[in-house]
């Protein structure tokens, strides 16, 4: 170092490049083993003279050391140490290296003086150099210090810029955002508002024109998240809306229902009206006869009689205000809305499909009646309110939208109800047996009917089965009038009704078509021929026939059908339930023959005024009774049964009267003589029978004739048994001549005429048989009776044969007992063979007719 700091400024420079060559040398060998380089060096030599190629490659080694970069000839050592040869190659080595010192050192020669020269101007540039970095460095600080300011300015100018540029980027950017941020809000505040229809009509805009311009924003993307969020909230929100709207429906239907029906009967009654006046002044309507004031122990007996119950049991006074609709009572704005908005969304065939399922379901509800529906008309009238408040709610459904139900929906529908109705209706007016209730029911049926046929679904399946009630409404008039007759009956005295003034008479007459003159010529006080129950029965015949007429009102029935209804209904009344109440009374174990004969008259009254009641229905009905097919009334058939009947039964009682008397006959059988009168019991019979036909002055002729024969005839028969019985074994001709005064005496009551009518000896005839028998036997007249038998005009042509022998017999064993001594006297003798001899003559006769 001290050397070099001796030396000339180019030898300086000469001996810092050798240092730097050996040193970007030495550095690589410094890791060599020298020992092993030396005892290579021999072997390599050995090898160079062995093999020229490795000297070659030695040489390519080190031109490649000579050109590459240091840093990169490690794989060049590598290859170097990896070989055999690193001796003879460091020799190589050593010696290029000198060569190289010698080429370094002859250049250094050739240049010295220039390179001399050369530092000394670089020394001489170094000074002004310094000068020069000085002066900068002045200048330098005097700008810096100058500019400072101006550097701050423009720093506050250039913040000024760029806050400026970005206020206007903000600008640009918020114009285009708060269109998106408005109508966001807007959505927001519409859907606080429950204003979802124009939510929706919103949130498309919002992502269709607006989101797209923003879409790179963070808040955008959010909404975009947020959108599908909203529309379901809006589809369950609009949904549980339309929950609460079908519950509203449900509930309200009754009251929907209510009101229409109210609109029908407003509109029917007006309808009534106009036609009423129409037909005013020109068709006069018979007026209703008054009831017959019927004093029952029953709360009333004619349906007529009580007060409408009405059908609708609406306030009386009509309002003069318009009946709401349906519209006016639901609000209809959820299920219009809710399909607005599903429309909206792509999903009206699943709102559609929602919304006729749930109402089928709650028409499956509506219509399953309450189990007591039949006890009152409330019931009935709830059960339609509510089926006419669904389907008016259905069909306002089907004229203000358009697809949420179709036609073919509401009739499928329809077709349910009207088979379900009707199987209700069927199984709860089968429990009714209240006629007034029917009535209401079939008046609330064809306004449930009208109402419905107003809003065009079809009825006509109603009214056939009204005509079905109709039937039954008939049966429960037949057993309500069937208690009300016999009621009539039970408490009727069987006595002609008294009438003390003319007020009195004229009421009876009002009550019953009566004419007589010869009795409106009689004083008052005076008697109708019949009993109370004639006028209280035709009164009710005329109650039933309106409660009939009252059910064919407003069935859309033709005047001839009508008619023919009541006519077929009356007729069941008189041949079915009052012929059943005449028959019971009549056969009644306690009947008299008084009311007997009273039944009769009334009959045969009741049966004269069947013309009457044709006409009444006639008037009724406006048909003429000369109409094709016009049903006539079966009444004159069914008095004259039930007057047979009461006949029947006078003719039995008369004869049970007789068996009575005869029961009291006590004949000495084995009498010696007769005690020259009649009997007893006879006689007491023959007053009670002229007694007893005295009665008859009423009853028609026939009647009274045919009793009082029936009753002879069955006098001279039983007679005539009680002379055969077979408990009589023996019978004595005083017996006989006794039992003979009897006969005569029946033959005195007979020619008296008991009953006028019967022609000559008419009524002697019942007891001919008895007479021919009697003489035959008094005067013993045999040959007559044995000699003309069988010819036409015979003596003792009603003489039977074995009746003679019969009662021969008993006096021939009478003779015998009573005459130990007879067979030794020849009178008697004589008179026993005579006796034998007709009897084997009467055998024989009884033999031959027999053959």
């Amino acid at each position: 170092m001290a050397e070099s700091e001796n030396l000339e400024p180019h030898q300086r420079l000469l001996l810092e490049s050798q240092r730097s060559s050996r040193a970007f040398t030495l550095p690589l060998l410094s890791g060599i083993n020298w020992t092993s380089v030396r005892r290579r060096e021999m072997s390599v030599k050995m090898v160079e003279l062995e093999n020229m190629e490795a000297a070659a490659e030695h040489e390519r080694i080190l031109r490649e050391i000579e050109s590459t970069d240091t840093a990169c000839i490690g794989p060049t050592l590598r290859s170097v140490y990896d070989g055999e040869e690193h001796g003879q190659f460091m020799d190589k080595l050593e010696g290029r290296i000198r060569n190289h010192d010698r080429e370094i050192e002859k250049m250094c020669n050739f240049h010295y003086q220039g390179f001399v020269d050369s530092i000394t101007e670089l020394l001489k540039v170094r000074g002004e150099a310094q000068k020069l970095k000085s002066q900068v460095t002045d200048t330098n600080r005097k700008l810096q210090n100058e500019g400072k300011e101006l550097v701050i300015l423009m720093e506050d100018l250039k913040q000024c810029r760029l806050q400026q540029r970005n206020i206007a980027a903000t600008i640009d950017k918020l114009t285009l955002c708060l269109p998106v941020l408005e109508m966001y809000s807007k959505l927001r505040e519409q859907m606080k508002a429950k204003r979802y229809y124009p939510a929706l009509k919103t949130m498309e805009h919002l992502e269709h024109t607006y989101l797209p311009r923003v879409n790179h924003y963070r808040f955008c993307k959010i909404m975009v998240e947020n959108i599908p969020k909203l529309r379901e909230e809006i589809k369950e929100v609009s949904m549980s809306d339309l929950k609460d709207f079908l519950e509203s429906i449900r509930k309200h239907s009754n009251k929907i229902g209510e009101t229409a029906m109210k609109q029908a009967q407003h509109q029917r009654n007006l309808d009534n009206a106009i036609s009423q006046q129409h037909r005013a002044g020109s068709v006069k309507k018979p007026k209703k006869e008054c009831a017959v004031g019927v004093d029952l122990d029953v709360e009333s007996t004619s349906p007529m009689s009580e007060q409408d119950s009405g059908i609708l049991d609406f306030e009386d006074e009509e309002d003069e205000e318009e009946v709401m609709g349906a519209q006016d009572l639901v609000d209809f704005s959820p299920v219009f809305r809710c399909l607005h908005i599903y429309s909206v969304l792509g999903a009206r065939e699943t709102f559609e499909n929602y919304y006729r399922k749930q109402r089928r379901k709650q028409a499956r509800l509506v219509l399953q009646p309450p189990s007591n529906m039949h006890e009152t008309l409330n019931g009935y009238r709830k059960y339609f309110n509510q089926i006419v408040g669904f389907f008016v709610v259905e069909d306002h459904i089907l004229h203000t939208t358009q697809g949420l139900v179709n036609r073919a929906y509401i009739d499928e529908l329809w077709e349910m109800a009207l088979s379900k109705t009707m199987a209700a209706l069927r199984t709860h007016s089968s429990y009714c047996t209240d006629p007034n209730l029917v009535l209401d029911l079939k008046n609330l049926i064809v306004l449930f009917a009208d109402t419905l046929q107003g809003y065009g679904f079809p009825v006509s399946q109603l009214f056939d089965m009204l005509l079905e009630i109709r039937d039954q409404y008939g049966e429960i008039l037949l057993k309500k009038w069937a208690a009300v007759f016999r009621q009539i009956l039970d408490l009727d005295n069987y006595s002609p009704i008294p009438v003390a003034n003319e007020e009195e008479y004229k009421r009876t007459m009002g009550q019953f078509p009566f004419q007589d003159s010869n009795l409106e010529k009689q004083p008052f006080p005076k008697k109708f021929p019949f009993s109370e129950f004639v006028p209280k029965v035709y009164s009710q015949i005329k109650e039933f026939i309106y409660a009939c007429l009252k059910f064919s009102e407003d069935l859309h029935l033709s005047s001839t059908e009508i008619d023919d209804m009541i006519r077929k209904s009356t007729n069941l009344l008189l041949s079915r339930t009052l012929s059943n109440c005449l028959q019971a009374v009549i056969k009644k174990k306690n009947v008299g023959l008084t009311e007997l004969v009273q039944i009769i008259i009334n009959t045969t009254h009741l049966e004269q005024s069947c013309r009457y009641l044709e006409e009444f229905i006639t008037n009724i009905t406006d048909v003429p009774p000369e109409t094709v097919h016009t049903t006539k009334l079966y009444g004159t058939s069914t008095f004259k049964d039930a007057r047979h009947t009461a006949e029947e039964e006078i003719y039995t009682n008369l004869n049970q009267k007789i068996d009575q008397f005869l029961q009291l006959a006590d004949y000495e059988w084995m009498a010696a003589e007769s005690t020259g009168r009649a009997s007893d019991y006879l006689t007491d019979l023959i007053a009670f029978l002229r007694s007893t036909f005295t009665v008859f002055t009423h009853l028609p002729g026939k009647v009274a004739q045919t009793a009082c024969m029936s009753a002879c005839k069955h006098l001279s028969t039983s007679l005539l048994q009680l002379l055969l019985e077979a408990e009589v074994k023996q019978i004595t001709i005083g017996a006989i001549q006794q039992f003979n005064l009897d006969i005569k005496e029946c033959e005195q009551f007979a020619r008296s005429g008991p009953v006028p009518g019967f022609q000559g000896d008419t009524l002697q005839l019942a007891f001919i048989d008895l007479r021919q028998l009697l003489d035959l036997f008094i005067l013993w007249d045999w040959s007559t009776y044995l000699a003309d038998y069988g010819q036409p005009h015979c003596k003792y042509l009603r003489v039977n044969p074995t009746t003679a022998l019969a009662l021969l017999e008993k006096m021939k064993d009478t003779s015998r007992k009573n005459n130990v001594f007879a067979q030794f006297r020849k009178n008697e003798r004589d008179k026993q063979k005579l006796i034998d001899t007709v009897a084997k003559q009467l055998r024989s006769l009884i033999n031959s007719h027999h053959s």
